[in-house]
């Protein structure tokens, strides 16, 4: 029974980019049931005032429409160092909640905080992130990633990020790493590319 999620960043009760994460749960749910009845998350989601806690809500969705709506509190984690991690036949373009491949490709990062997976030589996302790396003058974002996410395509959009392929044996050739996703903002982690922080 297939299962998916979207999780999605709360401010102050106001829900962020919430018609991205309309059509992307829309979209997985035209593919795998050819529903013709869309769901709008407006009518699921209860504003949530915490003062200024980044609030993480999860929705889960199944085949019948939402199956759950969960609010936590968010911490971003703290990442410094990450590792390349090869799989040609990792799979996620939709955002499943069976992240059991991913989450073995993580369990390799071994002494670094978080892990940079290629799949046929070309970089893809980190564990939880798209990502973007800079050349000195404009970030550029994989073409092809494991999840196309939601903040991804508004920075796309915007024409903030540029889609390009990138070799892993190239990324040397740029400057710095952005991880980005619907809860951590463009810029909110900025890693430097040299020996020390990628391994």
């Amino acid at each position: 029974m297939y299962q998916f999620v979207e999780t999605i960043k709360m401010i102050n009760g106001c829900v962020c980019n919430l018609s991205y994460h309309n059509d992307r749960l829309n979209n997985t749910r035209h593919y795998f049931w050819q529903t013709d009845k869309d769901i709008d998350l407006n009518d699921y989601i209860i504003p949530q005032e915490n003062n200024n806690d980044i609030i993480k809500v999860r929705v889960l969705y199944g085949k019948d429409g939402i199956e759950d709506v969960s609010y936590s509190k968010y911490a971003m984690r703290n990442i410094k160092r990450l590792k390349i991690v090869s799989d040609s036949n990792i799979e996620y373009r939709f955002k499943s909640a069976d992240r059991s491949a991913i989450n073995a490709l993580a369990d390799k990062k071994g002494d670094c905080d978080e892990i940079i997976i290629s799949k046929n030589s070309l970089l893809t996302d980190s564990s939880f992130t798209n990502i973007a790396l800079f050349d000195g003058h404009s970030w550029y974002t994989p073409k092809h990633p494991l999840l196309k996410g939601t903040k991804r395509a508004l920075l796309i959009e915007k024409g903030i990020i540029k889609e390009k392929d990138i070799l892993e044996n190239d990324i040397y050739k740029y400057k710095a790493i952005r991880l980005f996703n619907a809860m951590i903002e463009f810029g909110d982690i900025d890693i430097p590319i040299n020996k020390e922080s990628l391994s």
